[in-house]
C-alpha cells in the first residue's frame, strides 16, 4: 500500500468515527464528567467495524503506531498517526477534529473510575482483590482481620445465599476489622437475579454409610469414626460425620462403653465409643455399616444395660440423576422433586429423568432446536419437545461414562431471547434492605440497557443515585447489547464491569470466551470503566489448598483487569496472600496490555 493510499484510508476512518458518534445523540445523556469517555467508546466502536490488519501493517512498515492500544484515546491516537504520516510525505499537517480523550488524559480517567468504584489501590499493586464472602464472615472480624492483612480490597456479599440479617452483620466485622488493622475496603451486594437453576432431587431416604479404611489385603488399619451427640446439639468438629441420639442417655456414657445395633441391612454390629468432648461421643467401628433414621442403639458398660436411644436427623440421601448420550431428560415447570430415568435390566432407560426448571418463562420462550447447558456446561442438549410445562431434551454432551445432575445446578439457554426483567422482586427487597450499606451493587442477568435503566431508577427512588453499579456480562445477549449497555451504564456517576467467564463461557462457547473477554476488555477501556475478572480465579487452591498450573496461570491474566474475583472456600486467606504475590510481580512486566520493560534477571546474569 503506498502512502497516499494508506493516508487516504486512514483519514476516512476517522471521518467515519467523527461522524457515527455525532449520529448518537444519547451519549450526550451520560453524566457530564463521563461524556468525553462515551464519545471515545462510540469513536472506538466506530473503528471496529472496519478490517484494519493491512492499515496496521502499512503503519508499522513506516515505524508508526500500529493502532494497538488505542482503546482508551481512539481519536487522539488517529490524528497523531494522520499527523506523523503527512509530515513523512512532506505534507503540511491539516486541521484535525476535536479529540474529547487524549492519551495522558485516558490514563488519568481510567483511574479515576478504579478508585470511584473500588478505592484507591494499594502501594505495592494496582489490581485491587475481591473475595466473596462465606456465612463464617458474620460470626466474627477476626476472619476478616486476616483476611485484609492477607489483601483483600473489596467485600462481595452474594444475595443468593444468607439474609439480610447476616448481610449486616458481615459489614459490622468488617468495620471492626478495618479498625483493628488500620486498612479500607469496600463491599460489593451482588443481587441474585432471576432464578435458573435445576429444582430439588426426592430423597430416597435417611441412611449414611461408615466404613474402616482397609489395607491391600483386606486388614482394618485405620477404623471408620463418628461423633454422636444429643438431639439438637451441634457438631464439635468437621473431621469425621456427627449423628444425632434421641434421649438422655448418651450422656451417662463413657469411653470404652459399648454400642450394639442392627443396621440397614439387617447386619448385627457392636461398636466402641474410645473418646468423649463436651456432650459428644467419638464412636470407632471395625465393619461396614448403614444406619438410618430410627436406628436403635443398645448401650452397654461391662455386660451391663446403660439404656437406649435411637439415632434422628440422619441427613437425608439424595442421589444424583445419571445421564448418558442420547438420552432423554425432561425439564418441568412442577417444582415437584426429580426422579431418576427408568431403566431395564440391561440398563436402557424405559421413562426419562425429570427435574424442575426454576425459571418459569424458560417454558414460554424456549423454542426445539435450541440448546441447552446445564451445571456450567458439563451436560449439553437440544430441545426437542415443548408444551409449554415441560421441555424434553435430547442429552448431546456429556463427560466421558456419562454424567451425574444434583439439585442446584445452573442452567444456561444460550439460543433462548428471554424477556425475563434483572431485577426480581427478592432483588428489589434486598436492595432496599441494604440501601445505603454498601457501596456498590452488582446486577445479574443483565440482558438490556432496560434492566441497567431500571436499576438506576431504584436506586434514585431509595436517595443512593451515586451508589456504584457494577453489570455482570454472564450471557450472549449482554454480550451482544455491550456497547449500549455501557452508554446507559455511564448515566451513573460510578461504573464497572464483571466478567463472569464461567456463565458466558457456556453461553458463547468454550471455544469462544477467549475471544469474548477481549473484545469485553477493550470495549470497557474505550469507555474508562473498570473491569472486574471473576469465575474460578485459583478455585483449586481455596478449596483444596493448593493450585494447578493452569490456574496460577489464569490468575496472572488477571492482570489484564482492575480487579481479580476469588470466590469462597476453606484456604481463602492463603488463597489472597497468593494471588497478591502473584500480581505484585506480574505488575512489574505489565501495565493493562502495555509491555513494561523493567531489567530481566536474566539479561543482567548472563556473563556477556
Amino acid at each position: 500500500m503506498d502512502d497516499q493510499t494508506l493516508l487516504t484510508q486512514l483519514r476516512d476512518l476517522r471521518e467515519q468515527a467523527v461522524a457515527f458518534a455525532a449520529r448518537h445523540s444519547d451519549a450526550e445523556l451520560v453524566k457530564p464528567m463521563h461524556r468525553a469517555s462515551a464519545h471515545n467508546l462510540l469513536h472506538y466502536l466506530a473503528l471496529r467495524r472496519h478490517e484494519l490488519r493491512e492499515v496496521q501493517l502499512g503503519l508499522i512498515e513506516r515505524g508508526l503506531s500500529s493502532l494497538g492500544i488505542l482503546e482508551s484515546h481512539t481519536l487522539a491516537t488517529l490524528n497523531s498517526v494522520i499527523a506523523a504520516l503527512e509530515c513523512l510525505q512532506g505534507q503540511t499537517p491539516t486541521p484535525a477534529p476535536f479529540a474529547p480523550v487524549s492519551v495522558a488524559d485516558s490514563t488519568a480517567r481510567s483511574e479515576r473510575a478504579s478508585n470511584a468504584l473500588f478505592g484507591h489501590s494499594p502501594a505495592h499493586r494496582d489490581v485491587r482483590i475481591m473475595v466473596t464472602m462465606p456465612t463464617e464472615a458474620a460470626n466474627s472480624h477476626e476472619f476478616l482481620s486476616r483476611l485484609l492483612e492477607a489483601g483483600m480490597n473489596v467485600m462481595r456479599i452474594n444475595c443468593a445465599h444468607d439474609n439480610a440479617d447476616i448481610w449486616q452483620q458481615m459489614i459490622g466485622n468488617l468495620r471492626l476489622a478495618e479498625a483493628s488493622t488500620g486498612k479500607t475496603c469496600k463491599i460489593q451486594l451482588d443481587l441474585a437475579g432471576p432464578k435458573l437453576r435445576t429444582g430439588t432431587i426426592r430423597s430416597v431416604g435417611r441412611v449414611i454409610k461408615l466404613k474402616p479404611v482397609r489395607d491391600l489385603f483386606g486388614h482394618v488399619y485405620m477404623p471408620g469414626r463418628f461423633w454422636l451427640v444429643p438431639e439438637g446439639e451441634d457438631s464439635v468438629t468437621e473431621d469425621f460425620p456427627t449423628l444425632e441420639v434421641s434421649g438422655k442417655v448418651l450422656a451417662e456414657t463413657q469411653p470404652g462403653d459399648g454400642i450394639l445395633l442392627t443396621d440397614a441391612r439387617d447386619a448385627s454390629r457392636e461398636l466402641r465409643i474410645i473418646a468423649k468432648h463436651q456432650h459428644a461421643r467419638l464412636v470407632t467401628t471395625e465393619e461396614t455399616i448403614y444406619l438410618q433414621e430410627n436406628t436403635s442403639l443398645r448401650f452397654e458398660r461391662h455386660g451391663k444395660k446403660l439404656g437406649k436411644g435411637s439415632l434422628v436427623n440422619v441427613h437425608e440421601v439424595v442421589p444424583p440423576l445419571v445421564l448418558q448420550v442420547g438420552e432423554q431428560l425432561l425439564l418441568t415447570r412442577d417444582a415437584a422433586p426429580g426422579i431418576p430415568a427408568e431403566r431395564d435390566a440391561d440398563g436402557v432407560q424405559i421413562q426419562p429423568a425429570r427435574i424442575h426448571c426454576t425459571l418459569a418463562d424458560a417454558f414460554d420462550a424456549v423454542q426445539t432446536g435450541q440448546q441447552v447447558w446445564l451445571d456450567d456446561g458439563k451436560i449439553g442438549g437440544t430441545v426437542e419437545t415443548s408444551d409449554g410445562d415441560t421441555l424434553g431434551l435430547r442429552i448431546t454432551h456429556t463427560p466421558p461414562g456419562g454424567a451425574k445432575l444434583r439439585a442446584e445446578k445452573g442452567i444456561n439457554f444460550p439460543d433462548t431471547v428471554f424477556h425475563t426483567l434483572a431485577l426480581t422482586d427478592k432483588d428489589i427487597t434486598d436492595l432496599e434492605a441494604m440501601a445505603g450499606k454498601v457501596d456498590m451493587v452488582a446486577l445479574s442477568f443483565v440482558r438490556t440497557p432496560q434492566d441497567v435503566t431500571d436499576l438506576q431508577a431504584h436506586l434514585q427512588r431509595l436517595s443512593i443515585p451515586d451508589t456504584g453499579i457494577v453489570l455482570k456480562i454472564e450471557n450472549r445477549a449482554a454480550f451482544e447489547n455491550l456497547p449500549a449497555i455501557l452508554l446507559t451504564a455511564l448515566r451513573s456517576s460510578t461504573v464497572g464491569v464483571m466478567i463472569a467467564r464461567g456463565d458466558l463461557a457456556v453461553e458463547v462457547g468454550f471455544e469462544r470466551l477467549s475471544e469474548v473477554q477481549e473484545e469485553i476488555l477493550w470495549l470497557c477501556e474505550a469507555a474508562h470503566i473498570p473491569v472486574i475478572w471473576a469465575t474460578q480465579i485459583l478455585e483449586g487452591m481455596a478449596k483444596k489448598g493448593a493450585p494447578s498450573r493452569a490456574e496460577v496461570t489464569d490468575a496472572a491474566m488477571s492482570i489484564r483487569a482492575e480487579c481479580a474475583m476469588l470466590n469462597k472456600g476453606p484456604n481463602i486467606v492463603e488463597t489472597v496472600r497468593f494471588l497478591d504475590g502473584i500480581l505484585q510481580r506480574m505488575e512489574s512486566h505489565y501495565h493493562k496490555r502495555r509491555l513494561m520493560m523493567r531489567p530481566l534477571n536474566v539479561c543482567l546474569h548472563t556473563g556477556l
